[in-house]
C-alpha cells in the first residue's frame, strides 16, 4: 500500500468548516457513545510554554492512529503556526500505515468546528453578539466556524495588545476593546482563545444567558477563565475523563473547594445525541470545555482521504 501524503494545503481545501462541523458532531457523539477508544494525551514539557503531545486513538472497527504535536505559542509573534505535527492514519483491514497528514491545519480547523458544533447545542438559538478574547490562530478560526452556526451581528475582540486586537477587529468586521470586560459585556457567545497562565475571564464580567467555549489551555496548567465562572455555569467536557485528569480551570476550581468531579455535568457528545439536557434556562451560563481528541483528528483526516479518492 503506498503511503499518502497530505500538505497543509490540501488539508485546508478540502475540509471546509461547513464539512467539518458536522463531522466533529458525529465524532462527539460516537465518543460519549463508547464507539470510540483512546488513551489521555501524554505531554511533555519542554518549558518555556512550548510542549509536544501524543494522541493515540481509533474508532471501533475503523480508522486508528495517532496525532504527534508539538505546541509553542511563541510562533504566532513568528508568522508561524503555534500547532505542528502529523496525523498517522493506519490501514484497519491490515494494520499498515496507511497516511501522513499535516496536523495544525487539522487542529486549527477541527478546534473551530467543533466550538462550533458545541455553540450550536448550547448557545440560546437567538445569540448573535461573538467575543473572542485573543487574536492568533484559533481566535481568525473561530469567529469564521461560529459564523457557521449563528447569525453573528456584531464581534468584539480583546487581546493584551491594543494595536494587534485593532488590527485583527478590522479582519474579520469587529470592534476591538479596551478591557475584557467591555468585550463580553454584551455578549452571548465568548470563545478565549489565549495563551493565558492566569485567568483572564471572571465570574462578574458574564452575563446571564452567555455560552462560553475555552478553549487556549489544552493541558493542566494556564487557566483562562476563574474558578468562580466555573462554578457558576453548566459545565460539559469534550471529554469527561480528559477535563477530570488535565483541564486547567475545571482543576483549579476543584482545588478550591468551590466544585466537585459531578460539576461536569457530562460530554458534549451526550448533549449533541439529545441525551443529556444541555441549556436548561435562556439565563443559564454555558461552559464547553476543548481540549481537544484524537478522534477529532482522525474523523477530520479520515474525510480528506475520502475526498482524494484511491
Amino acid at each position: 500500500m503506498k503511503l499518502k501524503l497530505v500538505s497543509a494545503e490540501e488539508v485546508a481545501r478540502l475540509l471546509p468548516y461547513a464539512e467539518c462541523i458536522p463531522l466533529m458532531r458525529e465524532a462527539m457523539i460516537a465518543l460519549s457513545q463508547g464507539r470510540t477508544h483512546q488513551l489521555l494525551r501524554s505531554i511533555l514539557d519542554l518549558g518555556e510554554g512550548n510542549a509536544f503531545g501524543v494522541m493515540p486513538g481509533a474508532f471501533e472497527g475503523g480508522a486508528f492512529g495517532a496525532k504527534l504535536v508539538s505546541v509553542f505559542p511563541g510562533n504566532f509573534a513568528l508568522g508561524k503556526m503555534s500547532h505542528q505535527g502529523v496525523v498517522i492514519l493506519f490501514d484497519p483491514e491490515t494494520g499498515a500505515p496507511s497516511a501522513v497528514v499535516e496536523a495544525g491545519e487539522i487542529t486549527a480547523i477541527r478546534t473551530a468546528a467543533a466550538s462550533a458544533a458545541a455553540t450550536d447545542a448550547l448557545a440560546r438559538p437567538d445569540a448573535s453578539r461573538l467575543a473572542i478574547l485573543g487574536y492568533g490562530e484559533q481566535a481568525l478560526r473561530h469567529v469564521f466556524a461560529i459564523r457557521e452556526v449563528r447569525a453573528i451581528e456584531r464581534v468584539t475582540i480583546w487581546g493584551r495588545s491594543g494595536e494587534h486586537a485593532r488590527a485583527f477587529a478590522e479582519r474579520v468586521g469587529g470592534e476591538a476593546t479596551a478591557s475584557v470586560a467591555d468585550a463580553v459585556a454584551e455578549a452571548d457567545i465568548v470563545c478565549t482563545v489565549t495563551a493565558a497562565p492566569e485567568p483572564i475571564l471572571f465570574a462578574d464580567q458574564v452575563a446571564e444567558g452567555t455560552h462560553i467555549n475555552a478553549v487556549g489551555s489544552s493541558r493542566a496548567g494556564p487557566v483562562e477563565i476563574d474558578p468562580a465562572l466555573v462554578a457558576r455555569a453548566r459545565f460539559f467536557a469534550d471529554h469527561r475523563a480528559g477535563v477530570l485528569a488535565q483541564g486547567a480551570e475545571f482543576l483549579r476550581a476543584r482545588e478550591l473547594g468551590l466544585i466537585d468531579d459531578s460539576h461536569v455535568l457530562g460530554e458534549i457528545g451526550d448533549v449533541m445525541a439529545g441525551t443529556l439536557p444541555g441549556r436548561t434556562f435562556a439565563s443559564d451560563i454555558t461552559i464547553y470545555k476543548s481540549l481537544g481528541s484524537i478522534v477529532q483528528d482522525l474523523a477530520a483526516a479520515r474525510h480528506i482521504l475520502a475526498k482524494l479518492g484511491p
